[in-house]
Protein backbone atom coordinates (compact mmCIF):
# COMPACT_ATOMS: atom_id res chain seq x y z
CA UNK A 1 0.00 0.00 0.00
CA UNK A 2 1.35 3.39 -0.93
CA UNK A 3 2.23 5.98 1.67
CA UNK A 4 0.87 9.46 0.98
CA UNK A 5 2.11 12.53 2.85
CA UNK A 6 -1.46 13.88 2.78
CA UNK A 7 -2.80 10.92 4.80
CA UNK A 8 -3.47 11.62 8.46
CA UNK A 9 -4.66 9.26 11.18
CA UNK A 10 -6.60 10.40 14.24
CA UNK A 11 -6.81 7.79 17.02
CA UNK A 12 -9.54 8.42 19.60
CA UNK A 13 -8.25 7.10 22.91
CA UNK A 14 -10.11 8.99 25.63
CA UNK A 15 -12.64 6.35 26.70
CA UNK A 16 -12.88 4.97 30.22
CA UNK A 17 -13.59 1.36 29.14
CA UNK A 18 -16.07 0.89 32.00
CA UNK A 19 -17.62 -2.27 30.56
CA UNK A 20 -14.25 -4.03 30.99
CA UNK A 21 -14.11 -3.32 34.72
CA UNK A 22 -12.38 -4.42 36.90
CA UNK A 23 -9.51 -5.17 34.48
CA UNK A 24 -10.01 -1.77 32.90
CA UNK A 25 -9.91 0.97 35.53
CA UNK A 26 -9.98 4.71 35.10
CA UNK A 27 -6.22 4.88 35.76
CA UNK A 28 -5.54 2.43 32.89
CA UNK A 29 -8.51 1.85 30.56
CA UNK A 30 -8.77 -1.07 28.15
CA UNK A 31 -7.11 0.65 25.16
CA UNK A 32 -3.86 0.53 27.18
CA UNK A 33 -4.24 -3.18 28.04
CA UNK A 34 -3.29 -6.34 26.19
CA UNK A 35 -6.74 -7.88 26.62
CA UNK A 36 -6.16 -10.47 23.88
CA UNK A 37 -2.86 -11.76 25.26
CA UNK A 38 -1.13 -10.88 21.97
CA UNK A 39 1.85 -9.13 23.53
CA UNK A 40 0.57 -5.73 22.36
CA UNK A 41 -2.02 -3.39 23.82
CA UNK A 42 -5.07 -2.42 21.77
CA UNK A 43 -3.78 1.11 21.08
CA UNK A 44 -0.42 -0.33 19.94
CA UNK A 45 -2.22 -2.65 17.52
CA UNK A 46 -4.30 0.27 16.21
CA UNK A 47 -1.24 2.46 15.67
CA UNK A 48 0.67 -0.31 13.84
CA UNK A 49 -2.35 -1.03 11.64
CA UNK A 50 -2.06 2.44 10.03
CA UNK A 51 1.73 2.78 9.95
CA UNK A 52 1.86 1.64 6.33
CA UNK A 53 -0.80 4.18 5.36
CA UNK A 54 0.23 7.39 7.13
CA UNK A 55 3.65 8.86 7.87
CA UNK A 56 4.50 8.69 11.61
CA UNK A 57 4.43 12.47 11.92
CA UNK A 58 0.81 12.51 10.61
CA UNK A 59 -0.65 10.60 13.56
CA UNK A 60 -2.60 12.29 16.32
CA UNK A 61 -3.92 10.59 19.43
CA UNK A 62 -6.75 12.42 21.17
CA UNK A 63 -7.05 11.34 24.78
CA UNK A 64 -7.87 12.48 28.28
CA UNK A 65 -5.16 14.63 29.85
CA UNK A 66 -4.48 11.99 32.52
CA UNK A 67 -3.39 9.41 29.88
CA UNK A 68 -0.67 11.50 28.24
CA UNK A 69 2.20 9.51 29.77
CA UNK A 70 0.54 6.17 29.03
CA UNK A 71 0.17 7.09 25.34
CA UNK A 72 3.79 8.23 25.01
CA UNK A 73 5.05 5.18 26.88
CA UNK A 74 3.09 2.78 24.65
CA UNK A 75 3.65 4.66 21.36
CA UNK A 76 7.28 5.82 21.66
CA UNK A 77 7.42 6.90 18.00
CA UNK A 78 5.08 9.81 18.74
CA UNK A 79 6.17 13.22 20.00
CA UNK A 80 4.27 14.94 22.85
CA UNK A 81 2.86 17.41 20.26
CA UNK A 82 1.03 14.50 18.60
CA UNK A 83 -0.90 13.66 21.76
CA UNK A 84 -3.90 15.98 22.01
CA UNK A 85 -5.14 16.31 25.57
CA UNK A 86 -8.80 16.78 26.40
CA UNK A 87 -9.31 18.39 29.83
CA UNK A 88 -12.74 16.72 30.12
CA UNK A 89 -14.63 14.05 28.15
CA UNK A 90 -16.89 15.56 25.53
CA UNK A 91 -17.72 12.63 23.21
CA UNK A 92 -16.44 12.22 19.64
CA UNK A 93 -17.50 15.43 17.85
CA UNK A 94 -15.28 17.86 19.83
CA UNK A 95 -12.47 15.30 19.80
CA UNK A 96 -12.62 15.06 15.98
CA UNK A 97 -12.97 18.85 15.68
CA UNK A 98 -9.83 19.41 17.78
CA UNK A 99 -7.73 17.11 15.57
CA UNK A 100 -9.23 18.43 12.31
CA UNK A 101 -8.63 22.11 13.05
CA UNK A 102 -5.09 21.27 14.14
CA UNK A 103 -4.46 19.38 10.90
CA UNK A 104 -5.90 22.33 8.96
CA UNK A 105 -3.00 24.47 10.22
CA UNK A 106 -0.57 21.98 8.66
CA UNK A 107 -2.10 20.62 5.48
CA UNK A 108 -5.14 21.92 3.60
CA UNK A 109 -5.11 18.83 1.34
CA UNK A 110 -5.25 16.31 4.16
CA UNK A 111 -7.22 13.07 3.93
CA UNK A 112 -8.11 11.88 7.40
CA UNK A 113 -8.79 8.46 8.89
CA UNK A 114 -10.55 8.60 12.26
CA UNK A 115 -10.40 5.39 14.29
CA UNK A 116 -11.18 4.18 17.80
CA UNK A 117 -8.14 2.95 19.73
CA UNK A 118 -9.56 -0.30 21.06
CA UNK A 119 -11.09 -2.31 18.21
CA UNK A 120 -10.05 -5.69 16.89
CA UNK A 121 -9.41 -6.29 13.19
CA UNK A 122 -8.51 -9.85 12.22
CA UNK A 123 -8.14 -9.58 8.43
CA UNK A 124 -5.49 -6.88 8.18
CA UNK A 125 -4.79 -7.29 4.43
CA UNK A 126 -8.43 -6.93 3.46
CA UNK A 127 -8.66 -3.98 5.85
CA UNK A 128 -5.75 -2.21 4.14
CA UNK A 129 -7.40 -2.65 0.73
CA UNK A 130 -10.65 -1.21 2.12
CA UNK A 131 -8.80 1.82 3.58
CA UNK A 132 -7.02 2.42 0.27
CA UNK A 133 -10.32 2.32 -1.68
CA UNK A 134 -11.91 4.64 0.89
CA UNK A 135 -9.08 7.18 0.77
CA UNK A 136 -9.26 7.25 -3.05
CA UNK A 137 -12.99 7.90 -2.89
CA UNK A 138 -12.81 10.74 -0.34
CA UNK A 139 -9.93 12.41 -2.17
CA UNK A 140 -12.16 12.78 -5.26
CA UNK A 141 -15.60 13.40 -3.75
CA UNK A 142 -16.98 15.79 -1.13
CA UNK A 143 -18.27 12.98 1.12
CA UNK A 144 -18.17 11.69 4.67
CA UNK A 145 -17.38 7.99 4.51
CA UNK A 146 -17.93 5.43 7.23
CA UNK A 147 -16.88 1.78 7.20
CA UNK A 148 -19.81 -0.63 7.55
CA UNK A 149 -19.34 -4.25 8.54
CA UNK A 150 -21.42 -7.02 7.03
CA UNK A 151 -23.21 -8.46 10.08
CA UNK A 152 -22.55 -12.09 10.95
CA UNK A 153 -25.41 -12.28 13.49
CA UNK A 154 -28.34 -10.16 14.73
CA UNK A 155 -26.22 -8.30 17.27
CA UNK A 156 -28.01 -5.90 19.68
CA UNK A 157 -24.82 -4.27 20.98
CA UNK A 158 -23.87 -2.36 17.81
CA UNK A 159 -25.27 0.61 15.93
CA UNK A 160 -26.47 -0.11 12.38
CA UNK A 161 -26.28 1.73 9.06
CA UNK A 162 -28.97 1.20 6.44
CA UNK A 163 -27.73 1.51 2.88
CA UNK A 164 -29.60 2.98 -0.04
CA UNK A 165 -28.89 0.10 -2.42
CA UNK A 166 -30.76 1.64 -5.36
CA UNK A 167 -28.43 4.62 -5.64
CA UNK A 168 -25.32 2.79 -6.69
CA UNK A 169 -22.05 4.66 -6.68
CA UNK A 170 -19.67 3.74 -9.48
CA UNK A 171 -17.39 2.07 -6.97
CA UNK A 172 -18.00 -1.42 -5.70
CA UNK A 173 -19.37 -1.70 -2.15
CA UNK A 174 -19.84 2.04 -1.59
CA UNK A 175 -23.44 3.16 -1.02
CA UNK A 176 -25.23 6.29 0.13
CA UNK A 177 -26.46 6.00 3.72
CA UNK A 178 -30.22 5.91 4.21
CA UNK A 179 -30.38 5.88 8.03
CA UNK A 180 -28.32 5.35 11.17
CA UNK A 181 -29.96 3.29 13.90
CA UNK A 182 -28.77 2.97 17.48
CA UNK A 183 -28.47 -0.42 19.18
CA UNK A 184 -31.72 -2.24 18.32
CA UNK A 185 -33.66 -4.68 20.51
CA UNK A 186 -33.44 -8.38 19.59
CA UNK A 187 -36.51 -8.50 17.34
CA UNK A 188 -35.43 -5.46 15.34
CA UNK A 189 -31.83 -6.70 15.12
CA UNK A 190 -33.20 -9.86 13.55
CA UNK A 191 -35.17 -7.89 10.96
CA UNK A 192 -32.05 -5.83 10.15
CA UNK A 193 -29.95 -8.97 9.81
CA UNK A 194 -32.47 -10.70 7.52
CA UNK A 195 -33.01 -7.66 5.28
CA UNK A 196 -29.43 -7.46 3.98
CA UNK A 197 -29.72 -3.65 3.90
CA UNK A 198 -28.11 -3.05 7.29
CA UNK A 199 -24.43 -3.00 8.24
CA UNK A 200 -22.74 -2.60 11.61
CA UNK A 201 -21.37 0.88 12.22
CA UNK A 202 -17.65 0.32 12.84
CA UNK A 203 -16.97 3.86 14.09
CA UNK A 204 -14.09 4.19 11.58
CA UNK A 205 -14.42 7.23 9.32
CA UNK A 206 -12.62 8.67 6.29
CA UNK A 207 -12.93 12.13 4.76
CA UNK A 208 -10.99 15.00 3.28
CA UNK A 209 -10.18 17.94 5.53
CA UNK A 210 -12.39 20.41 3.55
CA UNK A 211 -15.37 18.00 3.74
CA UNK A 212 -15.26 17.60 7.52
CA UNK A 213 -14.63 21.32 8.19
CA UNK A 214 -17.59 22.20 5.94
CA UNK A 215 -19.74 19.69 7.87
CA UNK A 216 -18.80 21.26 11.22
CA UNK A 217 -19.62 24.71 9.85
CA UNK A 218 -23.03 23.56 8.68
CA UNK A 219 -24.20 21.11 11.36
CA UNK A 220 -22.27 22.02 14.52
CA UNK A 221 -21.65 25.75 14.07
CA UNK A 222 -21.00 26.35 17.79
CA UNK A 223 -18.24 23.74 17.82
CA UNK A 224 -16.86 25.16 14.56
CA UNK A 225 -16.80 28.69 15.97
CA UNK A 226 -14.99 27.62 19.14
CA UNK A 227 -12.20 25.78 17.30
CA UNK A 228 -12.01 28.19 14.39
CA UNK A 229 -11.65 31.00 16.91
CA UNK A 230 -8.56 29.44 18.47
CA UNK A 231 -7.17 28.09 15.20
CA UNK A 232 -4.14 30.46 15.11
CA UNK A 233 -3.05 29.15 18.52
CA UNK A 234 -3.17 25.48 17.57
CA UNK A 235 0.37 24.09 17.15
CA UNK A 236 1.65 26.99 19.27
CA UNK A 237 2.80 27.43 22.89
CA UNK A 238 -0.64 28.40 24.18
CA UNK A 239 -2.50 25.49 22.56
CA UNK A 240 -3.20 23.62 25.80
CA UNK A 241 -4.36 26.77 27.55
CA UNK A 242 -6.93 27.64 24.89
CA UNK A 243 -8.12 24.02 24.61
CA UNK A 244 -8.60 23.88 28.38
CA UNK A 245 -10.60 27.08 28.13
CA UNK A 246 -12.96 26.17 25.27
CA UNK A 247 -13.49 22.45 25.93
CA UNK A 248 -15.99 22.88 28.76
CA UNK A 249 -18.04 25.11 26.42
CA UNK A 250 -18.20 22.37 23.75
CA UNK A 251 -21.40 20.45 23.22
CA UNK A 252 -21.13 16.90 24.55
CA UNK A 253 -22.16 15.15 21.35
CA UNK A 254 -21.06 12.28 19.13
CA UNK A 255 -20.02 12.78 15.52
CA UNK A 256 -22.86 10.41 14.56
CA UNK A 257 -25.60 12.51 16.18
CA UNK A 258 -23.96 15.85 15.54
CA UNK A 259 -23.10 15.46 11.85
CA UNK A 260 -23.51 12.08 10.17
CA UNK A 261 -27.23 11.67 10.89
CA UNK A 262 -27.95 15.14 9.48
CA UNK A 263 -25.62 15.41 6.50
CA UNK A 264 -26.74 14.39 2.99
CA UNK A 265 -23.29 13.42 1.70
CA UNK A 266 -22.68 10.41 3.96
CA UNK A 267 -21.62 7.15 2.34
CA UNK A 268 -20.72 3.73 3.65
CA UNK A 269 -18.05 1.37 2.37
CA UNK A 270 -19.32 -2.14 3.15
CA UNK A 271 -16.77 -4.81 3.99
CA UNK A 272 -15.91 -7.74 6.19
CA UNK A 273 -12.47 -7.54 7.77
CA UNK A 274 -12.98 -9.53 10.97
CA UNK A 275 -14.05 -6.56 13.07
CA UNK A 276 -15.14 -6.38 16.70
CA UNK A 277 -15.35 -3.32 18.91
CA UNK A 278 -14.24 -5.51 21.86
CA UNK A 279 -16.71 -3.49 23.89
CA UNK A 280 -17.59 -6.12 26.46
CA UNK A 281 -16.37 -9.27 28.18
CA UNK A 282 -18.80 -11.15 25.94
CA UNK A 283 -17.15 -9.83 22.78
CA UNK A 284 -13.73 -10.73 24.19
CA UNK A 285 -15.07 -14.23 24.90
CA UNK A 286 -16.28 -14.50 21.27
CA UNK A 287 -12.85 -13.51 19.96
CA UNK A 288 -10.64 -15.67 22.20
CA UNK A 289 -9.57 -19.29 21.90
CA UNK A 290 -11.48 -21.73 24.10
CA UNK A 291 -10.77 -25.02 25.85
CA UNK A 292 -12.79 -28.23 25.36
CA UNK A 293 -15.56 -26.94 27.61
CA UNK A 294 -15.78 -23.63 25.73
CA UNK A 295 -14.08 -21.71 28.54
CA UNK A 296 -11.75 -18.78 27.89
CA UNK A 297 -9.00 -18.78 30.51
CA UNK A 298 -6.59 -15.85 30.90
CA UNK A 299 -4.28 -16.55 33.83
CA UNK A 300 -1.58 -19.12 34.52
CA UNK A 301 -3.03 -21.07 37.46
CA UNK A 302 -6.73 -21.63 36.81
CA UNK A 303 -8.40 -24.98 37.55
CA UNK A 304 -11.95 -25.51 36.28
CA UNK A 305 -14.33 -28.32 37.25
CA UNK A 306 -17.77 -28.90 35.69
CA UNK A 307 -17.67 -25.39 34.25
CA UNK A 308 -18.68 -24.31 30.74
CA UNK A 309 -18.78 -21.17 28.58
CA UNK A 310 -17.01 -19.02 31.18
CA UNK A 311 -14.43 -16.28 30.73
CA UNK A 312 -11.87 -16.18 33.53
CA UNK A 313 -9.28 -13.41 33.67
CA UNK A 314 -7.00 -13.44 36.71
CA UNK A 315 -3.36 -12.56 37.49
CA UNK A 316 -0.81 -15.23 36.51
CA UNK A 317 0.43 -15.69 40.08
CA UNK A 318 -3.05 -16.32 41.54
CA UNK A 319 -4.36 -19.89 41.92
CA UNK A 320 -8.07 -19.94 41.11
CA UNK A 321 -10.27 -23.03 41.47
CA UNK A 322 -13.79 -22.82 40.02
CA UNK A 323 -16.45 -25.51 40.22
CA UNK A 324 -19.91 -25.67 38.65
CA UNK A 325 -20.11 -22.33 36.87
CA UNK A 326 -21.80 -22.01 33.48
CA UNK A 327 -21.84 -18.82 31.39
CA UNK A 328 -20.03 -16.66 33.94
CA UNK A 329 -17.47 -13.85 33.90
CA UNK A 330 -14.83 -14.15 36.64
CA UNK A 331 -12.28 -11.33 36.72
CA UNK A 332 -9.77 -10.39 39.36
CA UNK A 333 -7.61 -7.30 39.05
CA UNK A 334 -5.58 -5.64 41.81
CA UNK A 335 -7.97 -5.16 44.74
CA UNK A 336 -11.17 -6.22 42.98
CA UNK A 337 -12.98 -9.47 42.14
CA UNK A 338 -16.00 -9.60 39.81
CA UNK A 339 -18.23 -12.67 39.42
CA UNK A 340 -21.13 -11.98 37.08
CA UNK A 341 -23.40 -13.85 34.66
CA UNK A 342 -22.39 -13.31 31.04
CA UNK A 343 -26.01 -12.57 30.18
CA UNK A 344 -26.05 -9.70 32.71
CA UNK A 345 -22.82 -8.01 31.69
CA UNK A 346 -24.63 -4.82 30.66
CA UNK A 347 -25.06 -4.26 34.42
CA UNK A 348 -21.30 -3.81 34.91
CA UNK A 349 -21.66 -0.07 34.27
CA UNK A 350 -24.20 0.08 37.10
CA UNK A 351 -21.89 -1.94 39.40
CA UNK A 352 -19.09 0.56 38.72
CA UNK A 353 -21.39 3.48 39.55
CA UNK A 354 -22.51 1.83 42.78
CA UNK A 355 -18.94 0.93 43.76
CA UNK A 356 -17.83 4.52 43.17
CA UNK A 357 -20.66 5.84 45.34
CA UNK A 358 -20.44 3.35 48.21
CA UNK A 359 -16.81 2.15 48.26
CA UNK A 360 -14.87 5.05 46.74
CA UNK A 361 -12.70 5.82 43.73
CA UNK A 362 -9.83 3.47 44.60
CA UNK A 363 -11.82 0.53 43.17
CA UNK A 364 -12.77 2.09 39.86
Amino acid sequence: MSMDINNFCVIMAGGAGTRFWPLSKSSRPKQFLDVLGSGKTLIQQTFERFLGVCPVENFYVVTNARYKDLVLEQLPLLTPEQVLLEPIRRNTAPCIAYASYKIMRRNANAKIIVTPSDHLILKEQIFHRVIEAGLNFVSRENVLLTLGIKPSRPETGYGYIQINGKKKVEIENIFPVKTFTEKPHAELANIFFESGEFYWNSGIFLWSLPSIIEAFQEYLPEVHNLFNGISPELNGNTEQEVIDRIYPECQNISIDYGILEKADNVYVLCADFGWSDLGTWGSLFENSSKDDNKNVVQGGKVMLYESKNCIVNVPDNKLVVIQGLKDYIVVESQNTLLVCKKSNEQEIRKFVKDVKMTKGDEFV
